[in-house]
């Protein structure tokens, strides 16, 4: 089992990275300003069940097998690009709601959570992420190197988790407010489906 010490240290370092705004962060924040507290939520579970399956790529070996093909690593980098620009475009050329009251809620929670744990588990940066950072934290002396890496991987997809319904809440209460103003509606969409279309092409040029 990992001692009391190691497990602090790995929780602190993790206290200050999963607050920090990356992807997952700002993919929730758009989901929830323009759909809602409920649907930014089911956004961060999404997420959240996309790095439990890379934790356990991660401990099976397949994660190392991927990332040790250019080829492979290249395939899945860039249909999670496409995925994240498709669904980018497809907020940006929705049709707006004519008026305040109309139905703007645009995606449903079910949508939102698979959106969300597909872009996630199409994202090998995260695969990079579970391989390089978790076995630092992992001591053999401790037991089971697998067990461990379970164990550490899933306490980051809890903490992260945390940290994407905190943010989904704050911006779910702003999305009420700005959700009333008519120039809202009719930019909303085309700021989320920007930020997911940025956020594809990040993926796409980044190296491993």
């Amino acid at each position: 089992m990992i001692d009391q010490t190691t497990l602090i240290t790995y929780l602190a370092v993790l206290l200050g990275f999963v607050f920090i705004p990356g992807p997952a962060v700002l993919l929730t924040i758009a989901r929830a300003t323009s759909s809602g507290t409920r649907v930014g939520i089911t956004t961060g579970l999404g997420i959240a069940v996309g790095d439990l399956i890379h934790t356990a790529m991660a401990v099976f070996g397949i994660s190392a097998i991927i990332l040790a093909s250019a080829f492979l690593f290249s395939v899945v980098k860039y249909l999670g690009a496409a995925y994240l620009v498709y669904l980018g475009l497809r907020a940006i050329f929705e049709k707006v709601p004519a008026a305040i009251g109309a139905q703007t809620l645009r995606i449903t929670a079910g949508q939102a959570f698979r959106q969300a744990t597909l872009a996630e588990v199409l994202n090998p940066k995260s695969a990079l992420f579970f391989l390089a950072f978790l076995p630092q934290f992992v001591r053999p002396e401790n037991g089971s190197v697998a067990t461990q890496l379970t164990v550490l991987g899933v306490l980051f997809v809890l903490m992260g988790l945390l940290s994407t319904i905190v943010c989904a809440v704050a911006a779910g209460s702003i999305g009420r407010f700005l959700r009333q103003t008519p120039a809202v509606l009719r930019w909303q969409g085309k700021v989320v489906g920007s930020i997911y279309c940025a956020l594809g092409v990040r993926l796409a040029f980044q190296e491993r």
